[in-house]
């Protein structure tokens, strides 16, 4: 098997050696496996990778869109990716949304904080009685919960939904700036074409920060009876989730992210709000003056800025940041999976 992996991920940024120190047991993925989760899972090709060993200054597994060779293009999802996910030789990170349909297979609620397990399951509570099924996976903190469409939903309408049922129950939902909540994924209403939105960690795969592997609630550790259980939960379809919708009614304040400097402000003639805020896409390391520092997303893949500092964001203007060592704004956007779009009227990322 490693043999495949090395000829196809040459010069990959991922170290084989770190899968070894904390292994858990090994599972075969047959062939029925693999078909099954992408059905499930998959609703579009690209993908990322965790990182197998820790950041040096952070401690965190963060994830890379892997490419064939150091200027290769973005390679592309298949059933031996998968297999490699299940078997744990890689973790796999999984997008929502496809932008050619603005569409997802699925919904999946992030909880990630203390107490977040109990919001999770009132959540999963509330959305049984108006007789929408889903499937809690367990996490490092707190746990994912999995909703299915019968066909691709809207993804405006998947984050409605999971917005009214949270204020309803006022469970937190998490936002840029603000404190901690759920998170909804898909995270964006809409992509524009090349946009990739945020991926989250693929379901029955090994969390790479303390090598375990983590399973839905409901079925035995095995591959078979938890994919087996996941095809049994009743799929959401678009009339229901419209029905929902206006029955529950729209949240008061929708969670989308907003940019610090844009809120409450007229747009000027001429000018086209983005909807990509650098701040949702690097980690703040920490304040310097008026600006946040971190590492440039565009040296790090060329395996530049050892000290994570080359990246300077404004404070009070986050859609305002400079790489110091020269790195355009095309090429961070282009680094974090975000090109700019040809025709822009603005000249701020």
């Amino acid at each position: 098997m490693l043999p495949r992996l090395f000829a196809r991920f040459p010069k990959s940024r991922y170290v084989l050696a770190g899968a070894r120190n904390r292994m858990p047991t090994q599972y075969h993925a047959s062939d029925q496996n693999l078909r099954d989760y992408w059905q499930l899972f998959v609703n579009r090709r690209a993908y990322v990778i965790q990182s197998m060993q820790p950041h040096p200054e952070s401690g965190r597994h963060f994830y890379f869109r892997p490419k064939a060779g150091r200027e290769g293009d973005p390679l592309s999802l298949d059933e031996t990716v998968i297999r490699h996910h299940l078997e744990g030789v890689i973790t796999i990170g999984l997008y929502a949304m496809n932008p050619s349909s603005q569409r997802c297979k699925w919904i999946a609620v992030d909880g990630d904080y203390d107490g977040s397990l109990k919001h999770l399951c009132e959540l999963q509570w509330e959305l049984e009685t108006q007789k929408v099924e889903s499937a809690l996976e367990m996490s490092r903190r707190g746990g994912h919960l999995w909703i299915f469409g019968e066909q691709p939903l809207i993804a405006r309408d998947c984050r409605l939904l999971i917005a009214g049922v949270a204020q309803k129950l006022d469970i937190p939902v998490k936002s840029s700036g603000t404190a901690e909540g759920i998170e909804i994924f898909p995270k964006h209403d809409e992509l524009k074409e090349g946009e990739f939105g945020n991926a989250v960690r693929g379901p029955l795969g090994i969390h790479r920060a303390i090598g375990v592997r983590y399973w839905f609630y409901g079925a035995d550790y095995s591959f078979t009876n938890q994919l087996a259980y996941l095809n049994r939960v009743k799929r959401l379809s678009e009339q229901r989730l419209t029905t929902l919708i206006e029955k529950i009614g729209r949240p008061a304040s929708r969670p989308e992210k907003k940019s610090a400097s844009g809120a409450g402000r007229p747009r000027q003639t001429g000018q086209i709000r983005s909807s990509f805020r650098i701040l949702e896409h690097v980690e703040v390391r920490r304040k310097v003056g008026r600006n946040w520092v971190t590492r440039c997303p565009s040296c790090a893949a060329d395996g530049r800025d050892n000290g994570g500092d080359n990246l300077a964001i404004s404070v009070s203007e986050p859609q305002k940041y400079i790489c110091w060592a020269g790195c355009t704004k095309e090429m961070i956007r282009a680094a974090l999976g975000h090109p700019i779009p040809e025709k822009r009227v603005t000249s701020y990322a």
